[in-house]
């Protein structure tokens, strides 16, 4: 049984920075692209960013292009989102994510290329 395990959100000012961890189970994790997508209130679960299983190359979403970085490190089953220069827009629930099937491209960007999910955790950008 394949589980994502979001941590590290919480309430920061703008201009500040967070990073998200993602701990995964279940699944040979370095066969598998793995990504970050987000949701605010009322709103479509958006592409954040997300990490290729091989080499790292990463694809990130335009509105967090330059700000976010994913990255991930094999050996722990981890994949990061770190956030810099947070604005009140970026609020939201941020979500791992990963394909049911391994070695596939990470420039998928729609929440239905993507099978197996976190149960999300959440970012405040507020002063």
């Amino acid at each position: 049984q394949v589980q994502l395990v979001e941590s590290g959100g919480g309430l920061v000012p703008p201009g500040g920075s967070l990073r998200l961890s993602c701990v995964a189970s279940g699944l040979t994790f370095n066969w598998y692209t793995m990504a970050w997508f987000r949701q605010a209130p009322g709103k479509e679960r958006d592409f954040v960013a997300a990490i290729s299983w091989n080499l790292g190359a990463t694809h990130y979403g335009d509105s967090v292009k330059g700000r976010f970085t994913i990255s991930r490190d094999d050996g722990k089953n981890t994949v990061y989102l770190q956030m810099n220069n947070l604005n009140p827009a970026d609020t939201a629930v941020y979500y791992c994510a990963s394909p049911q099937t391994a070695a596939t491209p990470w420039d998928r960007v729609s929440p239905d290329e993507y099978q197996y999910w976190g149960q999300g955790t959440q970012v405040t950008v507020s002063s």
